[in-house]
Formats: C-alpha cells, sequence, structure tokens
C-alpha cells in the first residue's frame, strides 16, 4: 500500500507499507508534475504510480529516502517514457 501526503508544495511524504513500512521525502514541482503526468494527473498520483513503478524494480527499503522524482530516470532511464502508462493503468 502507498500513501501519499503533502509536506510543503513541492515536497510530499510517499510512505509504503509492506513486510517493512518505509517513508520517502519526494521533491517535486508542479512544472515537472505536468511534464510527467500531463494535466489529467495530480502529483498524488503521479508520486503513487512512480512508487509503483519503482516498486516492481526494487525493494521499498532499497528506494532512497529523500529525492527529487526526476532522479528516477538516471536509475531507470525507461522511467520517463513509461510513467504515463503506469497513470492509466496499462
Amino acid at each position: 500500500m502507498i500513501d501519499v501526503e503533502p509536506l510543503s508544495q513541492n515536497e510530499w511524504l510517499v510512505t509504503v507499507k509492506g513486510q517493512t513500512t518505509t517513508e520517502h521525502r519526494v521533491r517535486v514541482t508542479p512544472e515537472e508534475v505536468r511534464r510527467l503526468a500531463g494535466e489529467k494527473s495530480s502529483t498524488p498520483q503521479l508520486l503513487e504510480a512512480s512508487f509503483r513503478f519503482l516498486l516492481e524494480r526494487e525493494s521499498n527499503t532499497s528506494i532512497l529516502s529523500s529525492f527529487d522524482l526526476l532522479v528516477i530516470g538516471r536509475y531507470f532511464p525507461e522511467y520517463e517514457t513509461e510513467i504515463r502508462r503506469y497513470l492509466t493503468g496499462g
């Protein structure tokens, strides 16, 4: 289960509940949200989809505890092209 709560306009707390519960502080600007998700998705939707993307590739305990959302693309180059599929449930 993935919970997303705002900490400020550009910082969010994402809690991943699993065998081990982890918390992650994620920074993302409204402009980055529009670029990655388009106009139809909210920041919480983008963050949840991004964590589903990450969890298919690594355990929640391996995800950085604090990061800028765009850093995902450095570790997984396919992130920016794949994220819209995750947002549409594909």
